[in-house]
């Protein structure tokens, strides 16, 4: 058996997003095709056809934006049986269709539809697993994997080792990202196999992730879709303790959903055997241990980057 982890990312342009998030959801390969069937009967049940036929895409940006959500606050009466009618004839012909019933019954599809894809993962027992990352974190400037790729990989990695299949061993995991630029889908390959050939935590965790990710494009792939949802309602809408930037109101209903679908490892750590590593981390420097150093020793030391120094520099980060 193994399980496949549809990745995607949101606010990586800097722009609005509160946060920067890579987030995934863990699928067993034998449950995908079901799950993909009921999240795509789910489709048609909340707008009255595949929203995705043609060129528009479920991604979290364009159904869960603020106007969608101002659209679910119309005045008109609507009642709940009206709504995938209304919602299918907006999409089969939006110039026509531009009524106030109208619109309502779209936004209130579209978030409905969201609380379905999250409740369908769940009862298939999904994981959903994020890097969320401060905006202003200091960056990294190496040219190996970025940590909120390696933290991801950790949680996933735990994941694995306490999902033993019926011969009692781990199961296998299998990377699958969005379809980014050429180059930078290169480069992430490169990064991804330096660090699982490479470095000794990297070649520990190839044992169970398989290091050969799969690009894919996102408005084919249901799984991505997920991450991308994830991802948004990540971004916007969930919060840990030290996450102090506000999250949008209207999408704190989707943080319940979002708890649930967490996963939770246990390991060894400062001292307690049973530490709790959440599938969710924030992240406020995306710099190694040893660019900090590094930084640490041109910082004290801008004249001499001595081994002395190096050792005095390596006390100060500690």
């Amino acid at each position: 058996m193994a399980w496949f982890l549809f990745l995607d990312e949101s606010g990586q342009d800097h722009k609005e997003s509160p946060y920067e998030v890579l987030a995934g959801m863990a699928i067993r390969d034998n449950s995908l095709w079901s799950l993909v069937q009921e999240i795509h009967k789910a489709e048609v049940a909340r707008f009255g056809r595949r929203y995705s036929d043609g060129v528009r895409e479920l991604k979290g940006k364009q159904i869960l934006k603020r106007k969608v959500f101002r659209h679910a606050q119309l005045g008109c009466e609507l009642p709940e049986n009206e709504i995938p009618a209304l919602a299918k004839a907006i999409l089969d012909d939006g110039a026509s269709r531009d009524t106030e019933r109208h619109l309502k019954a779209l936004a209130l599809a579209k978030i409905a539809y969201v609380e379905d894809v999250f409740s369908i993962c769940e009862g298939y027992q999904s994981r959903a697993f994020a890097s969320i990352v401060a905006k202003d974190a200091p960056q990294s400037r190496s040219d190996g994997l970025r940590k909120d790729y390696a933290y991801l990989f950790e949680r996933f990695f735990y994941f694995l080792e306490d999902k033993k299949d019926t011969s009692g061993y781990p199961e296998q995991g299998i990377l699958v990202f969005d379809e980014l630029e050429k180059a930078k889908s290169h480069l992430l390959v490169d990064q991804a196999h330096r660090y699982f050939k490479e470095t000794t935590t990297g070649r520990s965790r190839s044992s169970l992730v398989i290091p050969e990710p799969f690009f894919v494009q996102s408005d084919l792939t249901t799984g991505v879709q997920i991450a991308d949802l994830v991802a948004y309602c990540v971004s916007w809408g969930f919060r840990l303790p030290s996450m102090h930037l506000p999250a949008r109101e209207e999408l704190k209903p989707y943080q319940e959903k979002l708890k649930r679908l967490r996963y939770c490892s246990r390991r060894e750590k400062e001292g307690n055997p049973q530490f709790p590593v959440w599938s969710f981390t924030y992240i406020d420097d995306l710099r190694t241990r040893y660019g900090k150093i590094k930084k640490a020793v041109w910082g004290f030391y801008p004249n001499r980057a001595s081994k002395l120094s190096l050792c005095k520099a390596r006390a100060e980060v500690k």
